[in-house]
């Protein structure tokens, strides 16, 4: 595969990985449980920072313009509706993810793996998830009219153990396939 065409093509199979991933929902409340942090954390874990910034960035961009990817949705009504706040930080989610993780993999051969697994768990915890929650509850209590108080206790603390499996398992799952991520290179 030509070096130019093989970045494109991890970048839509992850995007595509965090569209499937969309679609599988638990309702609880305003917010639901999804997969799509895991998606998020296994596209900067395995493309690193610019390349998991795009898959991610991509498809919130082709959802605001109106194709219906994420849940089955499209549309600014979508974009800019009680989860937008989330949906927003995803790149930038997927981004830190990338750098961080990149550097802990990098550097996996001089530390213990429990070592590891554990700065992996804590990238993807703190950069895959928790500052999703940065411009999310904020917009969600917004949109709401709810106070902040209110909007943590439906669109933040139900999730935080589901968060904290999320990212273990891409902790594991990066850990025992880092051997697999792929050599892309940006070109300048």
């Amino acid at each position: 595969m030509s070096r130019s065409v093989r970045p494109l093509v991890f970048v839509a199979l992850f995007g595509a990985l965090f569209i499937l991933m969309s679609t599988i929902t638990i309702p609880i409340g305003a917010v639901p449980i999804t997969l799509q942090n895991l998606a998020i954390m296994l596209a900067g874990g395995f493309l690193g920072a610019f390349y998991g910034f795009s898959s991610i960035g991509i498809v919130i961009a082709l959802t605001a313009t109106g194709i219906p990817l994420i849940h089955g949705q499209g549309g600014l009504a979508f974009i800019l509706g009680p989860t937008g706040g989330f949906l927003w930080m995803f790149p930038i989610c997927a981004l830190l993810s990338g750098f961080f993780a990149s550097r802990i993999l990098n550097t996996s051969a001089d530390r213990p793996r429990f070592v590891t697994l554990a700065m992996l768990f804590g990238v993807f915890m703190l950069f895959g998830s928790l500052i999703s929650y940065i411009t999310g509850v904020p917009w969600l209590a917004h949109l709401l009219d709810i106070s902040t108080e209110r909007a943590l206790v439906i669109g933040m603390y139900p999730f935080l153990p589901f968060d904290a499996i999320k990212a273990l398992i891409a902790a594991l799952v990066m850990y025992a396939a880092q051997s697999y991520r792929p050599m892309l290179r940006r070109t300048p």
